[in-house]
């Protein structure tokens, strides 16, 4: 009867080597892959606006720098396992007061976060910023729906739950926005815009958004504020300047206007006696 010949013992070690190496790559990649993430976006929407932008691009630079460091301390983790894994009685040297290592580990990190303070503050500053323009709009949230209404124009836009009422802004204009609500705490969010501001009753929030791409894009309300809350949804239409004078214009008319102080007046009303129109549909879409 013959005996299988038994591996060398070298090819033994080296097979156990590599398997553990294999857990050690494969166990943070599967991690990093069940985290969802994504690259270079980060989960963070690339923006329409001029301050998205900038908000998007300084979460680029908070996760890629969050990135390196966390790599690094995960290498420097495994290296000192590694190479100073107890090896029987035998205590590895031991070394103190390395001043240039000391002062490298407090003024770096010091650095980063000055660095990612200063990167902050300059698109904090550019997302409240309010230069002077000449196109306003006045939102307004209520149970469970948002008015537009455009100062020194006919303009009024009003819409209630699956109506998505629709404000349309010229393109790379700076808009100022006066948010206000009748009621509750709602909450205004364009998601394209990286934007999110609070409608609160009695107070009036300013803000300006300047869209550098036309298209329509997808809002609603983010905070709990009733029954109908999930349906106050509203959409942003961002078009050229000649097409936002022409849907100006639209509204100076009798019938227009008339429609627009019947509007108003709904409104008003609704909000008076705080009986909000029930939806007619449960069906809706963006």
């Amino acid at each position: 009867m013959l005996t299988p010949a038994l591996p060398p013992q070298g090819a033994t070690v080296r097979a156990r080597r590599w398997r553990r190496l294999r857990r050690a790559v494969a166990l943070p990649l599967a991690a990093l892959a069940l985290s969802g993430c994504t690259v270079p976006s980060f989960g963070a929407h690339p923006g329409a606006t001029s301050s998205s932008k900038s908000v998007y691009h300084l979460w680029q630079g908070f996760s890629i720098g969050a990135a390196v460091i966390g790599a690094l301390v995960v290498a420097l983790i495994l290296y000192a396992v590694l190479r100073y894994r107890r090896k029987g009685d035998r205590i590895p040297a031991q070394s103190q007061y390395h001043l240039p290592l000391e002062v490298l580990y407090t003024v770096v990190p010091i650095l980063i976060v000055f660095g990612l303070f200063a990167a902050t503050l300059v698109v904090e500053n550019k997302e409240v910023s309010n230069p002077k323009t000449n196109v306003v709009v006045d939102v307004n949230a209520f149970q469970w729906g948002w008015k537009f209404t455009y100062p020194g124009t006919n303009a009024l836009v009003y819409g209630q739950t699956t109506q998505n009422p629709e404000m349309v802004i010229p393109v790379n204009t700076n808009v100022r926005i006066n948010l206000s609500s009748s009621d509750v705490i709602h909450g205004f969010y364009v998601e394209a815009f990286n934007f999110s501001r609070y409608a609160l009753p009695g107070v009036l929030n300013q803000f300006t958004i300047r869209a550098q791409n036309t298209g329509t894009y997808f809002g609603q309300c983010t905070q709990l504020c009733g029954l109908y809350h999930s349906l106050m949804w509203f959409r942003v239409k961002v078009v050229s300047q000649s097409d936002y004078a022409s849907w100006i214009a639209t509204f100076n008319n009798p019938t227009a206007e008339a429609a627009a102080k019947a509007a108003s007046k709904t409104t008003s009303q609704q909000t008076a006696s705080l009986v909000p129109s029930k939806p007619s549909s449960t069906k809706f879409g963006r």
